[in-house]
């Protein structure tokens, strides 16, 4: 997997609990929708016994100028470095890989709770005419986008 460095744009709340976070897109970093990165802390403050890295889906668009992650807020050294982030903050990037791909079919249904939103946020951002319908417990836990 190739190895970038790149930085944060901004981050935001985008349901209760859950965050994005924009990262400026390396050049050369190309992707398919459905596949996965992992980002690396550069230096952190603080850390915890799994270490410095983590793998996300990436919920942008191969097409769009940003790569996008989005997670739930656990308490972990990690989440709480990330969020606590400023733009401009520097990060490491390894990836694109994965290959949860949506192949050539013209009818696609998907279906998706919390774990596997993600994935379908960024399929229904691509430029296939997908429909997307969101279910969750709460309004305040749903995605707003």
């Amino acid at each position: 997997m190739p190895k970038y460095e790149t930085t944060l744009t901004r981050s935001e709340t985008v349901a209760e609990g859950t965050m994005a976070f924009h990262f400026a897109k390396p050049e050369g970093f190309k992707f398919t929708a459905g596949q996965s990165m992992n980002v690396s802390l550069i230096e952190p403050p603080e850390t915890d016994a799994k270490g410095n890295s983590r793998t996300f889906s990436i919920v942008s668009a191969p097409h769009e100028s940003e790569l996008v992650i989005a997670t739930r807020m656990r308490d972990t050294a990690f989440k709480r470095v990330l969020k606590s982030m400023p733009a401009g903050g520097r990060v490491g990037l390894r990836g694109p890989a994965g290959l949860f791909t949506l192949g050539l079919s013209a009818n696609i249904y998907y279906v998706a709770g919390p774990p596997g939103l993600v994935e379908a946020m960024q399929k229904c951002s691509s430029p296939r005419a997908l429909q997307k319908r969101r279910s969750t417990r709460t309004s305040s836990s749903a995605t707003r986008r």
